[in-house]
C-alpha cells in the first residue's frame, strides 16, 4: 500500500470553538457519512462541514478529488472516491494516489471494499476495533496494469448503475403503494359522498366495525408451549413466537412444535402483540403461534383477510399506541377486539386488496432482481479482483 498511496489521517477540529463550524464550507467526512452511501462508492458531500480556520488550526489535509476515503474505526471498512475536496476526522484514513498514470481510484475503492474482511480482521482494540495507520500503509495490494484496472472497475460500474436503477424504481413503487393505501384505505373506489366517524371521513357506504365483532372476525391470541415440543426436525406444526419470523407479507417459521396449543389458520392475519407491536404478516399454512402473536380469523363472507392485512399494516402506529405495559409493550387481548376499522361492500373490499397485491408482487420482482444482481456483482468482485477471471482488453481503443 505504501508504494501506491500516501496514507494521510485525520482528527476532529474542537466542537467548543464555534469559529471551526459555524457556516463550514468544507467538507468532514466521517464513517457515519459513508455508512450512508447505501453501497454507492463516491461521496460528494458531508453532514457536517468546517471551516478555513479549522482546517488551518487543526493540522487537516485537504485531500483532492478522487483520493480514497477508508473508514478505520467503528466500523472498518466503508470505502468511496471523493468527489469533492474534502477533510476526515479520525474514524477515517485518505489514500492519495502517488502515481497517477499507474492507479485508477474506482478500481482500489472496489478492490478495499472486496478486503474489507480482511481489513476488520487486521483492526485491534479492546474498546472498538480500529485499523491504524502503519497497519494500512502496510496492508498489501496487487497492481494490475492501469488498461485492467479500467476495464474491472468499468464491469462493476455497469453492475452497479444496474442495481442503483432497480434501487430506484423500488423506492418509486414503495411510493406509489404509499399513496395507493392511504387512498384506497380511506376513500375507496369512485365514492362521492362521505360520512365522518370515529376513524376519520370514510364513504357513505362504509361502515365501522371492530376486530372484536364475531359476525365478522375471530381474534385467537397465541400461547407458547412448553419448550420441549420444539424441534426443527418437521415434528408438528410451525412455530411463530413473533415478529422475528416475519417477512415483507409472510412469515418464515423455522422451527416445529409437536404440541400446538394455539393455531392460526391460512390466510389469518398475524399481529405481533408483545414488544415489537404493531407488525402484520398473513399466514400460508396451519400455524402454532406463541404469546407474541394473535391471528384476526376474517368470516369469507363479510372479509376480504388481504384488505384486513393492508388496513392493520397502514394503521400499523394505531397498534402500537393502544399497547401498554411498564416492562414492555403489549396489546391485551380486548384492547385488540375494540380497535375499529372500516368495512367497504366485499367486493370493494376484494378489489381494494388486488390493486396492492399487484404492487406488491411488482416490488417482490424488483427486489429479486436486485438481490441477483447484487449477487452477480458479488462474484464478479471476487473473481476479477483476485485475478481469478482475466478481463479481455480492447486493444484498439485503448481500454
Amino acid at each position: 500500500m505504501n508504494d501506491l498511496f500516501i496514507v494521510e489521517t485525520g482528527t476532529t477540529p474542537s466542537t467548543k470553538n464555534s469559529d471551526y463550524w459555524k457556516n463550514g464550507t468544507i467538507n468532514w467526512i466521517t464513517p457515519s457519512d459513508l455508512s450512508k452511501l447505501n453501497r454507492q462508492i463516491e461521496i460528494k458531500e458531508s453532514e457536517r462541514k468546517i471551516t478555513e480556520k479549522a482546517m488551518k488550526e487543526s493540522n487537516l489535509t485537504l485531500m483532492p478529488i478522487n483520493s480514497i476515503i477508508i473508514s478505520t474505526r467503528a466500523p472498518v471498512g466503508y470505502v468511496a472516491i471523493l468527489k469533492e475536496r474534502a477533510t476526515f476526522n479520525q474514524g477515517c484514513k485518505g489514500l492519495i494516489p502517488k502515481d497517477e498514470k499507474n492507479i485508477f481510484p474506482k478500481f482500489y475503492c472496489y478492490y478495499f471494499l472486496n478486503k474489507k474482511k480482511e481489513l476488520q480482521n487486521l483492526s485491534s482494540g479492546s474498546t472498538f476495533k480500529e485499523l491504524s495507520k502503519d497497519q494500512l500503509e502496510n496492508f498489501k495490494v496487487i497492481l494490475p496494469p492501469l488498461p485492467k484496472q479500467k476495464k474491472i472497475a468499468e464491469i462493476l460500474s455497469t453492475v452497479d448503475l444496474a442495481i442503483e436503477k432497480v434501487k430506484l424504481a423500488i423506492e418509486k413503487t414503495e411510493r406509489l403503494k404509499k399513496g395507493l393505501m392511504e387512498k384506497l384505505l380511506t376513500k375507496g373506489i369512485g365514492h362521492k359522498e362521505f360520512k365522518d366517524t370515529e376513524i376519520g371521513k370514510i364513504p357513505k357506504e362504509w361502515e365501522v366495525v371492530r376486530l372484536g365483532d364475531n359476525k365478522i372476525f375471530e381474534v385467537i391470541m397465541g400461547q407458547s408451549p412448553p419448550s420441549s415440543t420444539y424441534n426443527t426436525s418437521n415434528e408438528g406444526l410451525p412455530f411463530l413466537q413473533g415478529k422475528m419470523e416475519f417477512g415483507e407479507i409472510y412469515p418464515l417459521p423455522s422451527i416445529y412444535c409437536s404440541k400446538p396449543i394455539k393455531i392460526a389458520e391460512k390466510n389469518d392475519v398475524l399481529i405481533s402483540v408483545r414488544a415489537p407491536v404493531g407488525d402484520v404478516n398473513i399466514s400460508l399454512a396451519k400455524v402454532c403461534i406463541g404469546r407474541g402473536l394473535a391471528a384476526i380469523r376474517s368470516k369469507a363472507d363479510k372479509s376480504n383477510y388481504m384488505f384486513l392485512f393492508y388496513y392493520l399494516k397502514y394503521k400499523g402506529k394505531k397498534l402500537e399506541s393502544i399497547s401498554g405495559g411498564s416492562t414492555f409493550q403489549a396489546i391485551r387481548k380486548d384492547d385488540l377486539k375494540r380497535f375499529p376499522l372500516p368495512l367497504p361492500p366485499l367486493p370493494e373490499q376484494q378489489k381494494i386488496a388486488e390493486i396492492l397485491s399487484t404492487i406488491d408482487k411488482g416490488l417482490e420482482m424488483l427486489e429479486k432482481r436486485k438481490d441477483k444482481l447484487e449477487r452477480v456483482k458479488k462474484g464478479l468482485m471476487e473473481d476479477l479482483l483476485t485475478g481469478r477471471r482475466r478481463v479481455k482488453l480492447d486493444y484498439k481503443s485503448g481500454t
